[in-house]
């Protein structure tokens, strides 16, 4: 009897899959739909609700998936996807496994953290941003999405398009910074990459991945930055400052969404109906399927929302579909619609989107789509990637300063960079020689030793030009415990057992011999990040304390900024005269700073986040209202205005700040029209120069504020943005056209309303762009 039974689901499986072979090629959503009916109709509810279920696993070896832990569970049908397995290999096993042993062959999607590249490593997220080059950003994830698929990844969790104010928060690294505006052009760029840039043909290409955008909604505004914590604002802010960057993604196409830990509205997302139902799928029309991230379901019970079965069915009647790690469906909703708490039609819907996910993927019609075993050394880490992720790590570099001095006794005074490529230079500092450290947080699928540390790759690129020496100079911190909180998952420090005063010796000793000091020094990878968050935002103690003794050898030092988040800098902004933040550049960060440090490559980065003077300051950033009592222009302290006693309110480097080694200059601002209709639009032309010796490449930025509206509006908000290249003395005309969409925003009552009335314009190379114009809309 078993035989014959297997026997005519094997035959029901080559027949849902003849018919599958026949649809992908159409593509038609009747097709998806008569496919996806005549499948379900021989679901049980067991297996339906085992589509919705995700679950993690270790390292399998190849070969073993028989007789791994997850393996009874995908014969039962129970298991509608894994993630974080690595190896094309592996994969293979557990979907030939799904295919041949389960009772209908649907097969299984294979997702992965791919962030910021796979094995080929691109800035993190922050630091991508600070490109502000949407091409080179959505490059980056068709590399990835090239690597990850040649290895059986069809889905990555990614991108986290969360807006942040507050760097105590270590997941700022994983996003775009503060500006709504900013965030969804990267949101739409990453989308593109991963699936594929024409949106009415994604995901049909074997080398197209399942994007996830991240996490929905507001996690990005936890309170007092401490990750997976409350939120808590107006609808009205949410839609004006926080959600347009998912919305962009939604608009890109995106196939699936990760529900947030935080609540909402006193509703954990993942059960808030709400959000996944009336804004996701109701306001915005997005077609895909939602997940919770890592066991989201099971923490609602922390939150005292309910046990797991009254969390669980909450998520699904929300809207969610897929549960991750925590087994929430598989374990309580077949209980749950006996007993009239979830109805079939919910759970019918959740697995149709689950189903109509894989089948755009293109599972249905080749379940080993993602499964070439000749494709991972072909496409995975090529010279044509990481000569890509090198040009972009270089563009996300942020010159924060680079004061002129006298590099020789005798000399007149120039600025420290780009250093000449003669001499002795010194690496000196705890992240100098650290391979692992390189590529960053939530590089998971990183080849830690195979990355060059900067030591190692200024030495090979200076290869008999420049004497490169180095040494540690001091641990990442004088807490131990501290340290080791701070790096983990492989990416030691390998703490010194020596004490900070024969560290500090050593150090001093090679900067005697040295010519000029590079010091690298901030944090380690993994003090940003998941559960990273810092209350002092200060470079760590001891290596402050290293870089007080370089700086008063009199030699020229240069700091080498390794940091996933904004720090306050104000002692070294003060004390030393060059300052380059490389963020975490990736696998090929140590090539890229060399070519920015001596001069092949003139920096063009500009922050994304605006860095603070002290914590104290923190929410910090550009876009923030004016209050009933400003405090006046140029002024530090006026009673009662809204001020500190002890720092003025501006930032250290504001939003959209970042130098270069030539210099440029903006016209004043030309209007096509000083006013506009409803239905019309007017150019805006501004003429930008290079005044200086080098060419370089300049972000220029557009910036708008209401001056009067319904309801109060920002000082001033991004609405637009060039890359220009100028050769040496060069000049350009940057124009941008304004249209009433761009002074949209929510009102009051949430209706989205360009108000008549007047508009002041500002341009330039930062959010603190002087040339302004006004603009009246009719």
């Amino acid at each position: 009897m078993n035989n014959i039974f297997r026997k005519t689901s094997l035959l029901l499986v080559a027949a849902l899959l003849t018919v599958a072979t026949t649809v992908q090629a159409q593509k038609s959503p009747q097709d998806m739909d008569r496919f996806i009916d005549a499948l379900m109709r021989r679901m049980t509810v067991e297996e339906k609700i085992g589509q919705l279920n995700l679950p993690v696993t270790g390292d399998i070896t190849t070969g073993q998936a028989k007789s791994s832990d997850i393996a009874a569970s995908i014969r039962r049908g129970e298991v509608g996807g894994l993630f974080n397995l690595k190896g094309v290999d592996k994969i293979r096993d557990i979907q030939k496994l799904a295919i041949e042993n389960s009772r209908l062959g649907i097969p299984l999607i294979f997702g992965m953290d791919v962030i910021h590249g796979y094995e080929t490593i691109f800035p993190i997220p922050l630091g991508l941003s600070c490109t502000w080059d949407m091409a080179a950003i959505e490059r980056s994830a068709r590399i990835a999405a090239i690597e990850a698929s040649a290895d059986g990844i069809s889905w990555t969790f990614s991108p986290m398009v969360d807006i942040s104010r507050d760097p105590r928060w270590g997941r700022v690294s994983e996003g775009s910074g503060e500006d709504p505006f900013l965030g969804g052009a990267i949101a739409r760029a990453m989308v593109l990459g991963y699936q594929g840039a024409d949106l009415k043909d994604q995901l049909r290409r074997p080398d197209e991945i399942m994007a996830c955008v991240k996490h929905f909604a507001l996690y990005g505004a936890g309170e007092a930055g401490r990750d997976y914590n409350t939120v808590d604002m107006s609808r009205n802010r949410m839609f004006n400052e926080y959600m347009y960057p998912y919305e962009a993604a939604v608009e890109a196409g995106v196939g699936s969404v990760m529900a947030s830990f935080n609540e909402v509205d006193g509703v954990p997302a993942t059960a808030n109906r709400w959000l996944m139902t009336d804004v996701l799928r109701k306001q915005w029309g997005f077609q895909g399927f939602v997940v919770t991230d890592y066991t989201g379901i099971a923490e609602m019970t922390a939150h005292g929302i309910g046990n797991l079965q009254t969390v669980s069915a909450r998520a699904l009647n929300a809207g969610v579909d897929m549960d991750m790690v925590s087994e929430g469906f598989v374990g309580t909703l077949k209980e749950s619609i006996e007993q009239g708490l979830v109805s079939m039609a919910t759970l019918d819907t959740a697995c149709r989107r689950i189903l109509e996910a894989k089948y755009k993927l293109g599972l249905f019609d080749d379940p080993y789509k993602y499964c070439d075993l000749a494709r991972p050394a072909r496409d995975i880490f090529t010279r044509e990637h990481r000569d890509a992720a090198r040009r972009i790590a270089a563009e996300s570099f942020v010159l924060l300063k680079n004061d002129s001095v006298k590099l020789h006794p005798g000399s007149l005074p120039a600025p420290v960079l780009p250093l000449k490529k003669q001499g002795t230079v010194a690496v000196i500092g705890p992240l100098g020689n650290t391979r692992a450290n390189m590529p960053g947080t939530w590089s998971v699928a990183a080849r830690l030793d195979d990355y060059p540390s900067l030591y190692e790759g200024l030495k090979e690129m200076m290869a008999g030009k420049v004497n490169i020496t180095y040494a540690k100079g001091s641990n990442l911190t004088g807490d131990a415990a501290y340290e080791e909180r701070a790096t983990l998952f492989g990416r030691s420090l390998n703490r010194d057992n020596r004490t900070d005063r024969q560290l500090l010796d050593e150090a001093l000793k090679v900067a005697a011999d040295a010519d000029v000091i590079i010091a690298a020094l901030g944090e380690s990878s993994e003090m940003s990040g998941e559960s990273s968050s810092r209350t002092s935002l200060d470079i760590p103690d001891v290596q402050r304390q290293l870089l007080e003794a370089l700086l008063a050898t009199g030699k020229p030092v240069v700091l080498t900024l390794f940091t996933g988040r904004p720090l306050t800098l104000t002692w070294e902004q003060e004390h030393v005269p060059a300052i380059l933040n490389v963020w975490f550049g990736g696998s090929e960060a140590a090539y890229a700073i060399g070519d920015v440090l001596f001069g092949d490559v003139n920096p063009s980065g500009k922050l994304t986040m605006t860095f603070p003077k002290n914590v104290g300051q923190i929410p910090l950033f550009y876009n923030h209202k004016n209050t009933g009592r400003p405090l006046g222009e140029g002024k530090w302290f006026e009673k009662f205005r809204s001020n500190y006693l002890d720092v003025d309110n501006d930032p250290l480097y504001p939003f959209g700040y970042g130098l270069s080694y030539t210099t440029f200059q903006y016209s004043d601002i030309a209007l096509s029209a000083p006013t506009m209709t409803e239905d019309g639009s007017v150019t805006a032309v501004v003429t930008v120069t290079n005044t200086g010796q080098r060419d370089g490449t300049e972000v220029v930025q557009l910036y708008i504020r209401d001056l009067v509206g319904s309801i109060t509006r920002p000082v001033r908000e991004l609405k637009g943005f060039q890359r220009i290249s100028l050769r040496a003395g060069e000049s350009k005309t940057v124009s941008f056209k304004i249209t009433p969409d761009l002074l949209r925003f929510y009102d009051y009552d949430l209706h989205h309303v360009a108000e008549p009335g007047d508009f002041e314009l500002f341009i330039g190379g930062s959010s603190q762009a002087e040339k302004t114009a006004r603009l009246t809309l009719k």
